[in-house]
């Protein structure tokens, strides 16, 4: 009983909200990098497969929100944690030398051409975790 709690607890209120937003991330990003990759890889190999490795976060974010559970919470979150990493260095990279991507990324100018997603979903991940936490 208590397990199932804990499972259905990361999904509930703002924790609906979060799968949702990663899910359309995880769609966005993923078919971005997958078209980039395949048509035109060698134009911006960088920035196509930092956008892959977005799609690759998102999806087990998304994953691990679903899943529930204490180990998927403790897991989402140290993954909102390197996603966040992410969104920062390659968001700062890219405005000090944006002569490294010749195209933008997922996390390029902190998610700009996202909308800023990017950057406030892995706070709003975070926020959330840390505050489903278990007894």
């Amino acid at each position: 009983m208590a397990e199932t709690q804990a499972r259905t607890r990361l999904v509930t209120g703002p924790g609906m909200l979060l799968v949702w937003l990663y899910g359309v991330m995880s769609v966005g990003a993923a078919s971005r990098s997958v078209y980039e990759i395949s048509a035109k890889f060698d134009e911006a190999p960088l920035a196509y497969t930092l956008s892959a490795v977005a799609a690759v976060v998102y999806v087990f974010i998304t994953y691990t929100l679903v899943r529930g559970g204490e180990t998927a919470r403790r897991a989402a979150l140290v993954c909102c944690a390197a996603e966040l990493a992410g969104v920062l260095v390659v968001g700062t990279w890219t405005l000090l030398e944006p002569s490294a991507f010749p195209d933008s990324t997922v996390w390029s100018e902190f998610g700009y051409g996202y909308v800023f997603i990017p950057v406030l979903l892995p706070l709003s991940g975070i926020w959330w975790l840390r505050r489903s936490r278990t007894a």
